[in-house]
């Protein structure tokens, strides 16, 4: 048997029997974050940049139907949430889905997620840095500084509150959420609102029959709306942000079970509710990729400085990713240190209980970023944006194998499943898995971008075998000193 298998298998006997943490990675962090802080870290998972800005490019592509995309897509991403929340009752962990992987996988299955895991988030990191830059060049007080500065200032204020302490992170994510959804809330409001009094909206009477005179539900067919799913999924990237906080707050098994439900119904409202409402106020084909829809329908009614809301809105949701980020990728690095697997630094603790050596890994990925901008400023966000979406896909993939190999191992009696479950198991992850997966397929329809980015699977294949193949030596050694409690 080897040491990855003994490690797996005595980790998966009982967890927690000694009284220490599963994961060494687990050891010297704060329970600073409270309900509301992982509430709103919910909260802000579930809604960013990719409903804010991106809805209006999808609007045109995929016409109403979007909204069909956005809760099919939101029904999977809920299922990834629900079977990574029944882990982190079963054992919450900073380490978060690596140390699952770890425990029901092995050491290079949590290898691999972490990897995959640092890839998502520091590109989009620089995809977050980038965008930072660009809605800051929309005031004419900043266009006259370099795209790159503005990228590189924005990076130093976000590294900097998350060397603080996880409190002040929970804060800053808590208040970036608070102005998201007030801004969601207060747009469908607005949008209610014109359609109960049927006021003109850029020439159009609000109402059913803006659907049905142009086109209806799918204007430009099924093929637009099934092509548009895989931007879709990555609009929900970072709702996996609930486990990894799950492990820095005092009781998971109450805070985790109401923030993961919640996700469902903030879906339907704010994605679904907001996309019908978006259709019902203006044909698809007004929308474009170059403004966020919301900006479109209040510009068209006279709203005052409508743009320079709205941009600071999505200049806020680009911030609130960007520190996600940092903060998640922090964590789960250190998990994966303290098992051989990542770089030694990246284990180390700051006295405010951060770990600041993963954190600046990522900022050091992230400063490349900075010099994309300054090389190619117009390609870089959608270069890194396409990478992103291999690691997010990746994720949510591993998450599930984790939740199908925990619950074959509870069916054994090797471990008890706590009573917060996903449903439908086996059926809802080998679905989930099937789905996502379609989803990377698509990419491949997609010759300019998405072709040239599933190319890259072989390359970040050959990278992930040569870095196993350097550190395992030192995996096999931490392993064994675990074994051994030398």
């Amino acid at each position: 048997m080897s040491n990855d298998s003994v490690g797996t298998a005595q980790v998966a006997d009982h967890p927690q029997a000694t009284g220490t943490p599963a994961d060494a990675g687990d050891a010297g962090y704060s329970k600073d974050l409270k309900h509301r802080h992982v509430n709103m870290i919910a909260i802000g998972g579930a809604i960013g940049t990719g409903l804010f800005l991106g809805a209006g490019g999808r609007l045109h592509t995929a016409g109403p139907a979007l909204a069909v995309a956005y809760l099919v897509c939101g029904v999977f991403a809920f299922f990834v949430v629900r079977a990574l929340g029944e882990l982190v009752l079963y054992r919450p962990s900073s380490g978060s889905f690596v140390s699952y992987a770890r425990e029901f996988l092995g050491e290079k299955g949590a290898y691999v997620a972490g990897w995959m895991y640092f890839l998502n988030w520091s590109t989009t990191g620089i995809a977050d840095i980038t965008a930072i830059a660009l809605y800051t060049h929309y005031w004419s007080m900043f266009t006259s500084i370099p795209q790159w500065v503005l990228a590189l200032v924005a990076l130093a204020v976000v590294l900097a509150v998350n060397l603080i302490s996880v409190k002040i992170f929970g804060e800053m994510e808590f208040w970036f959420a608070i102005v998201k959804v007030a801004t969601l809330v207060g747009f469908m409001l607005i949008g209610v609102f014109l359609l109960a009094t049927r006021h003109d909206v850029g020439g159009h009477a609000p109402g059913l029959s803006v659907i049905t005179d142009n086109g209806g539900i799918l204007p430009h067919g099924a093929m637009p709306v099934v092509l548009v799913m895989q931007g879709v999924i990555f609009a929900y990237a970072a709702l996996e942000l609930v486990g990894v906080a799950a492990g820095e707050t005092a009781e998971p098994e109450k805070v985790v079970p109401r923030a993961v439900n919640s996700i469902m119904w903030r879906v339907g409202l704010f994605y679904c509710g907001s996309v019908v409402l978006l259709a019902l106020l203006l044909p698809g084909s007004v929308y474009s990729a170059d403004e966020s829809p919301f900006v479109t329908v209040l510009s068209r009614i006279g709203v005052p400085a409508a743009g320079d809301v709205m941009n600071l809105v999505v200049l806020t949701a680009a911030m609130s990713s960007l520190n996600s980020g940092l903060y998640s990728t922090g964590r789960i690095l250190r998990s994966m240190a303290m098992a051989g697997s990542a770089p030694k630094f990246t284990r180390v603790m700051s006295r405010s209980q951060v770990p600041y050596g993963g954190i600046l890994l990522t900022c050091a990925v992230c400063v490349l970023g900075v010099g994309l901008n300054y090389l190619v400023p117009s390609q870089a966000f959608e270069i890194v944006l396409n990478v992103a979406s291999l690691g997010i896909v990746s994720t949510w993939v591993i998450i599930m194998v984790c939740h199908l190999v925990f619950v074959r191992r509870a069916r054994a009696g090797l471990v008890a499943r706590p009573h917060f479950r996903l449903p439908g198991s086996p059926v809802t992850e080998i679905a989930t898995i099937a789905f996502l997966l379609a989803c990377l397929a698509l990419m491949w329809n997609d010759p300019e971008v998405g072709r040239k980015t599933l190319l890259l699977v072989p390359l970040i294949a050959a990278l992930l075998v040569a870095g196993w193949f350097a550190v395992r030596h030192r995996v096999a050694r931490t392993t064994d000193r675990e074994l051994t409690g030398n």
